[in-house]
């Protein structure tokens, strides 16, 4: 898929087999713009455990969300006039903002705190997947915890592969840096994580320092 061409027609079923399974409570893998992740839809907490279970993940790890575009990331994130800014000038793209969530969002997408990732995916696949589902999606990387994240579908751990719904094959994903990972911190940003949106960058939207304990998401 490219700017003004559409998908090819099976891989418009694909994802509708997958946003199919997705609003019916399922899990699948399906393709970023780095590597795939697992998916779950955000409003489903029953998912977002099964999603949890499936990939062992460590209790305490917030899980981040992707959607197709702002207005599924206004149903789950409160924006700020400076997250806004952000996001007008990084979305569709590798830019994650820590904001406030919205109440109502299962505690293991938050890992009990107060605040969620989001990021509008500039993978097209992804932003296709959340826009057929109806919401934002969980966007955690398709490996178990401590192993390597995939680049294609042959590189699922069969394990993993085994306890989910569904794959959607993209092909195979360039892999790369991770997104970077901001928090909004009233006119400035803390950096949490180094990915592919370099440090000066951000700066010119608004300062930004450095966090004194950099996170995972």
């Amino acid at each position: 898929m490219s700017p003004g061409r559409s998908a090819p027609a099976s891989l418009t079923r694909r994802i509708a087999e997958a946003a199919g399974i997705l609003r019916r409570g399922g899990v699948v893998a399906y393709p970023t713009e780095t590597f795939y992740g697992l998916g779950a839809l955000a409003s489903d907490g029953a998912a977002v455990e099964r999603l949890v279970s499936a990939k062992e993940r460590p209790d305490g790890k917030p899980l981040p969300l992707l959607g197709a575009d702002l207005s599924q990331l206004e149903a789950v994130a409160l924006f700020s006039p400076l997250a806004l800014r952000l996001a007008s000038r990084f979305w569709p793209g590798p830019l994650t903002l820590v904001l406030p969530a919205r109440p109502g969002l299962h505690p293991a997408i938050t890992a009990g705190g107060a605040t969620v990732g989001v990021r509008v995916s500039s993978g097209e696949v992804a932003a296709a997947l959340a826009r057929a589902a109806g919401g934002a999606l969980v966007a955690t990387s398709a490996n178990r915890a401590g192993e390597p994240p995939p680049t294609s579908c042959d590189g699922l751990d069969p394990a993993l592969r085994a306890r989910l719904d569904g794959v959607l094959d993209g092909g195979t994903t360039p892999g790369g840096a991770p997104s970077t990972v901001v928090e909004a911190d009233g006119e400035g940003l803390i950096l949490l994580r180094a990915g592919a949106v370099p440090l000066d960058l951000l700066r010119a939207v608004a300062p930004t320092r450095l966090a004194p304990t950099p996170g995972v998401i």
